[in-house]
């Protein structure tokens, strides 16, 4: 189960880490994001950067299949990369390391094969900057694997309207056409580009909206519902929607 590790977080109560043991990480916007980006990721890439990790959950999901392979997570948030740390020692992995680090100031030049950015480029104020710095970061002929919120959102059953504030966020998305002049202005040369979350996959993440407002509201209710919101989504990760409250880009140096 995706994000099993966290059962070694201490600030956990013992009833968390028995759900986490049993359903994984209750996050289905997490769930629905991880089943579309990991198949992404192979061994090729040896120096892989996790930037905005937070929990860690990419981090460490892609340490333990790929274990030739050396993961870098960076976020500014102390309290989770201590966690993250203290997570990483227990579980022995000694190809998983996390640092206190601001993306649009550090300055790593050609160290990475592949960067992973999961729906934090619209927490930056100067999102060109961040991927500048991504670009400066990657070796060349190394990939960025870039997913931001859709700036549109199907609401109730079929309409549409602007994808939910959350509080953070400096934009509620990107469309396509954003995200691939934000690249090409920077220098990146786009592989592919489509819109992710399909009719299922908003449904449910719309359902957890609803629930927890983004803020780990009503969270009992939630982790009743979220097994059934999980079990949905998964169906939809093939889907590939002209319009979609996600964008996933593949883009290379």
């Amino acid at each position: 189960m995706l994000g099993k590790e966290l059962i070694y977080n201490n600030n956990l109560n013992t009833a968390e880490k028995i759900y986490i043991r049993i359903f994984g990480v209750p996050i289905n916007g997490l769930r629905i994001r991880a089943r579309r980006i990991l198949p992404l990721i192979s061994n090729d890439y040896k120096n892989i950067l996790d930037a905005g990790c937070g929990p860690g959950v990419f981090s460490f999901a892609i340490a333990k299949k790929f274990p030739n392979s050396m993961i870098t997570g960076y976020d500014i948030n102390r309290a989770l990369i201590k966690i993250d740390k203290d997570i990483a020692g227990k579980l022995a992995l000694k190809n998983c390391s996390f640092e206190i680090k601001d993306i649009c100031l550090i300055n790593d030049k050609e160290k990475f094969d592949l960067i992973l950015s999961i729906d934090n480029l619209e927490h930056i104020e100067d999102d060109e900057n961040a991927m500048k710095k991504f670009y400066e970061a990657l070796k060349k002929g190394g990939d960025l694997i870039l997913h931001v919120p859709g700036l549109y959102r199907r609401w109730k059953l079929f309409g549409w309207s602007q994808n939910f504030y959350v509080a953070g966020h400096f934009r509620p998305g990107y469309t396509k056409e954003q995200i691939e002049q934000l690249a090409q202005k920077v220098g990146f040369k786009i592989g592919q580009i489509y819109y992710t979350y399909g009719w299922l996959e908003t449904i449910t993440n719309n359902i957890s909206y609803w629930i927890t407002k983004a803020e780990m509201e009503n969270k009992y209710l939630y982790a009743f519902i979220f097994p059934f919101l999980n079990f949905i989504s998964y169906f939809g990760q093939w889907s590939r929607p002209k319009k979609g409250a996600g964008v996933l880009t593949i883009m290379s140096k």
